[in-house]
């Protein structure tokens, strides 16, 4: 893994990110180069889809009935965005650094429509576990990733090479121990490809009145097959996901934006502050205004 942990200091020093705390765009849409030099305690969070490649450093996320831990060499794949809880540690003093990565609808039906044409397929089901689930970068996709991180380094080949490169590197993860997970969202008709598309619906209204019925409705599914659906898909009930995404956006606006803590709640579609000061607390072991001023 010594090549990669070449390319990214490589990458990083090139593009003045070696003092990054945080993560950022780079110049090919859909990257994300992230840096932390300290680890952080466990906190909640929202995972976003796609896959996230560990060069240095390492994490554990924890979900309600299990954890992942994933670090250097290894990546993960999430085909859904989730709520989770993560604590994040630095090796040796060094900083944590890695890629995160958008897989876009388009591409991956491209991707998957090619393989079975070809007669490839994940014949293995989605399960609870493997879903999201942290895997060993092996030597083809360590290729395609060092491919990367050289070419980021470069605006003119970023634009030239960059699509094709990104195209690989999904078929790669297809190909690998987790690509049943980047399968299952192609399955239009399956359970899960349907969760996907209510997830996408609840996070693009998150501040709207949203119901399980509504949800279920406009995946054709019935409630109760909904229901367990998402919970197999997510770990959380619909209504538990929506709160916990709504908290975590609310914490973003206290921090990020200044926002007080009635305002928070009103954007993220709260009608009771007072409901939202006891959950936010809850969820956050912190009250908004003691958030607000540790921001």
């Amino acid at each position: 893994m010594s090549t990669l942990v070449d390319g990214i200091h490589l990458f990083a020093d090139k593009a003045g990110l070696l003092n990054l705390e945080g993560h950022v765009e780079t110049a090919l849409p859909g990257v994300r180069f992230f840096r932390a030099s300290k680890g952080s305690p466990r906190q909640p969070l929202v995972y976003q889809s796609g896959i996230i490649i560990v060069v240095q450093g390492r994490k554990v996320i924890h979900f309600p009935d299990h954890h992942i831990q994933y670090g250097a060499g290894d990546y993960l794949v999430l085909g859904v965005p989730m709520p989770l809880e993560c604590e994040a540690f630095v090796d040796n003093g060094l900083p944590i650094m890695g890629l995160s990565i958008d897989v876009k609808p388009a591409l991956l039906h491209q991707l998957v429509n090619h393989m079975q044409h070809q007669r490839y397929s994940q014949s293995e089901p989605c399960s609870q576990i493997s879903c999201a689930q942290a895997a060993k970068v092996d030597a083809p996709l360590e290729n395609i990733i060092q491919r990367l991180l050289v070419i980021l380094s470069n605006p003119v080949e970023t634009d030239i090479f960059g699509a094709d490169v990104i195209k690989e590197l999904v078929y790669r993860v297809l190909c690998g121990p987790q690509g049943k997970t980047l399968f299952g969202l192609a399955q239009h008709d399956g359970h899960y490809a349907r969760v996907a598309r209510a997830l996408a619906s609840l996070h693009a209204n998150y501040a709207s009145p949203i119901t399980v019925e509504t949800l279920a409705d406009d995946v054709n599914m019935s409630v109760s097959a909904f229901h367990r659906a998402f919970k197999q898909v997510t770990f959380e009930s619909p209504l538990q996901y929506l709160k916990k995404v709504r908290l975590v956006k609310a914490k973003d606006l206290i921090t990020a934006n200044g926002s007080r803590a009635s305002e928070a709640a009103f954007q993220v579609g709260y009608t009771s502050a007072s409901q939202f000061s006891r959950e936010f607390k809850r969820h956050f072991n912190q009250s908004p205004s003691e958030v607000s001023m540790s921001a």
